[in-house]
């Protein structure tokens, strides 16, 4: 187990690499000390245990916290919230400070970053789950499953990442993915395998505007009731096939012709 240590006016020597800058009042409210507390635990025991790279310290809260925090702005109140490839908390923590109206649950397959977890959440008291597997096993499926949100950060390409959140989500609830600067491009490219796994309706979201130095940049996609889905598909094929048909239907009346200019 491990702790922050404080003394009666808060924080205990903060370095001023860990100050949190003025946008995460705004962000946690009433709640920043809470931040501050999970911002210190990266710093110390996160590094010592190799979940945070050192180098990245000096940049924890506008780079990792803030930056996941503002997810919250597409999130319904109240909503359910699985965090598939967890890591350090990373954004379910974040979120579960700024937004504790929301039940989150934290999928995460490797041991050290449960227990770090665990142990986070139980020293601040926050009403966060811990659920130790992989998104696409049985167990973790039936303990989360249904959810109206699913989140990840820095888990897997596209296309596979939904074949893990799709599963997990209720019809019509929504995988949220943190992609950076490439989730245009990476849209774009893996389009199509989103569409296979049952998801419709994606597009590419920024929140945090003003807040953050670079907006967070999602990439959203609905789960697809399965009718849906299948309409979808004989909607196109059907356009396939049309377009099918057309090509055909132009070769042959070419052959036509050259044959004509032959007979002539």
């Amino acid at each position: 187990m491990f702790h922050v240590e404080r003394d009666l006016g808060g924080f205990a020597a903060e370095p001023g690499e860990l100050k949190p800058p003025a946008s995460a009042a705004t962000i946690f409210g009433d709640r920043l000390d809470l931040a501050r507390r999970y911002c210190a635990a990266l710093a110390t025991a996160g590094v010592e245990r190799g979940l945070i790279g050192p180098r990245e310290v000096p940049r924890l809260w506008d780079r990792h916290i803030l930056n996941c925090a503002v997810l919250g702005e597409l999130i319904a109140e109240g909503a359910s919230v699985v965090d598939i490839g967890s890591g350090a908390g990373l954004p379910g923590i974040p979120l579960a400070i700024a937004r504790p109206d929301l039940r989150i649950t934290l999928v995460e397959p490797l041991l050290r970053r449960t227990i770090f977890l665990s142990e986070f959440i139980e020293s601040v008291g926050l009403d966060v789950t811990v659920v130790r597997g992989r998104a696409e096993q049985s167990g973790v499926m039936k303990e989360a499953g249904g959810a109206d949100v699913v989140t990840s950060r820095a888990v897997a390409p596209l296309g596979k990442l939904a074949q893990w959140s799709l599963p997990l989500l209720r019809d019509h609830g929504h995988m949220l993915a943190l992609k950076g600067a490439s989730a245009v491009e990476e849209l774009e490219r893996d389009g199509d395998a989103l569409a296979r796994a049952g998801a419709g309706h994606a597009i590419v979201l920024e929140c945090g505007a003003g807040l953050v130095s670079s907006p967070t940049m999602v990439i959203s996609a609905e789960r697809l009731p399965r009718a849906e889905r299948t309409s979808r598909r004989r909607a196109e094929r059907a356009v396939t096939g049309g377009a099918k048909t057309a090509r055909t239907g132009a070769m042959e009346r070419g052959r036509a012709k050259r044959a004509a200019r032959k007979a002539k």
